[in-house]
């Protein structure tokens, strides 16, 4: 390793211990890492955008490296973390600590604050080269909870720069490039019914039997989606899926219950829509309460996260760039989900590409390892060097 490479090292390591310190949970002010990150920038003469969602409490982030009125290159992040509560850590997961054998463990070092860490080491590299093609850091809030803060960045891409040629986004893939990922959409219905006494269940209205029904209902669309609807073999499974993944109903076994709620989640191949699969069940519970026609009986439904497929990227010229500028392989597919649909929707061609391992993620222990590091930032310096400098 050169001076220079053990330099960017270990200032890339310095910033990922600052951001790990950070609490970003989902649904929680951000506003302490945005401080961070826009002193950091402001230190090398980068501006930035804060970008503030409809909560108020929490924003993205924008910045431009480089000539913004030409097409350049989007590098993505999100920098909110999943809970720690009920994981057994061996470290604070808050506090980035040195484990051994070139391992760095703090809650979200592969997701995906490693990533962001290795944009941030990056950008006094970028300044001194004479970019033709500018790079752009894209991040944004409430990623693990249905990709609900870039809807609100994409949007005033138009107003920060020239049309981006690609974007970059980095989840955990084990730095290798991937094509294509399935959307979702995870839903929530509540039956509501009247609480009586169990020694005569006529006096009330029972909501885990409608529950039921719709439960079986579920499952046999689930069947169907496998044989009857669109299927891609590039993912596995290769059909679109739907589950009941929660179902809480009932206060005591002498109670009728009054009420029962079921979540469902759908992940849907490119090409089918997540939301129209979650809507067959929604058409459901409405039809099972007309059909029992009780005064006592009601329904209601809500939205708790939703972001479209990545389709399969068809630019060559990108592929070719992102196995180059990584030195491997791409991959035609991954089981999760990411904001690169959402770009991909915006017109902005897409592909997932970062360190640390998705197996990681979301997990007790959660670590990056200091090679990993090293290696996404080689492929950021390929980046400005092969293709944003000419």
């Amino acid at each position: 390793m050169t001076h220079h490479q053990r330099a960017e090292s270990a200032n890339t390591l310095s910033i990922l211990a600052a951001l790990i310190q950070f609490k970003t949970l989902s649904e929680q002010p951000n506003h302490e890492i945005i401080a961070w990150i826009k002193a950091y920038l402001e230190k090398f003469g980068v501006p930035c955008s804060v970008l503030f969602g409809p909560e108020g409490d929490r924003a993205n982030l924008f910045a431009t490296i480089g000539p913004k009125e030409q097409s350049g290159y989007i590098l993505s992040g999100h920098m909110d973390v999943v809970p720690v509560e009920g994981q057994d850590w061996a470290t604070d997961p808050f506090c980035l600590t040195d484990v051994g054998g070139g391992r760095y463990a703090g809650r979200g070092t592969s997701d995906m604050k490693g990533y962001l860490a290795c944009a941030l080491a990056m950008v006094p590299y970028f300044q001194s080269l004479d970019l033709k093609r500018p790079i752009h850091l894209a991040f944004s809030y409430d990623e693990e909870i249905g990709c609900r803060g870039v809807p609100h960045l994409i949007p005033t891409i138009p107003d920060l720069c020239a049309q981006p040629r690609a974007c970059l986004v980095g989840e955990p893939s084990d730095l290798i490039p991937v094509l294509s990922h399935k959307g979702k959409c995870a839903i929530e219905i509540s039956f509501h019914g009247k609480a009586a006494h169990s020694s005569d269940p006529s006096k009330g209205e029972n909501a885990i039997y409608p529950a039921s029904e719709l439960v079986l209902f579920a499952k046999d669309l689930a069947k169907r989606l496998k044989t009857e609807w669109l299927n891609d073999a590039r993912f596995d499974p290769s059909e679109s899926t739907l589950i009941a993944g929660v179902i809480k109903g009932g206060a005591a076994v002498n109670i009728i219950p009054d009420h029962c709620m079921v979540q469902f989640e759908v992940r849907s191949v490119p090409g089918q829509s997540a939301k129209e699969i979650a809507d067959l069940v929604v058409e459901k519970a409405q039809q099972i309460v007309k059909d029992r026609d009780s005064l006592d009986l009601s329904w209601s439904t809500k939205v708790l996260s939703e972001y479209p497929a990545l389709f399969p990227c068809e630019n060559a010229e990108l592929i070719a760039m992102m196995e180059r500028i990584s030195g491997v392989d791409s991959k035609p597919s991954v089981s999760y989900g990411t904001e690169a649909g959402l770009f991909h929707g915006a017109g902005i061609p897409s592909v997932i590409c970062g360190p640390g391992s998705i197996t990681r993620a979301h997990r007790a222990n959660e670590f990056i390892t200091e090679s990993e590091l090293q290696d996404c930032n080689a492929m950021f310096a390929k980046l400005a060097s092969d293709y944003c400098c000419h």
